[in-house]
């Protein structure tokens, strides 16, 4: 993950385009992550980031 962020901020491209550039559209690896996709990972990933950070405002103000 670390890599694949450098590679992003590096570039400026958007994650998809450099996803694209690296899968076959036929491929194990955009098989893999279309399973995911079905599997709504990405969306469980906002949702548990949106989650801890609220959270860490709350904390922020705690007394």
């Amino acid at each position: 993950m670390k890599g694949a962020a450098s590679v992003v901020l590096e570039t400026g491209d958007h994650p998809a385009l450099l996803k694209d550039a690296v899968t076959t559209p036929a491929g194990c690896t955009i098989d893999g992550i279309l399973e995911l996709e079905e599997g709504k990972l990405r969306v469980t990933l906002i949702k548990a980031v949106v989650k801890a950070t609220s959270r860490a405002g709350e904390l922020l103000f705690e007394k």
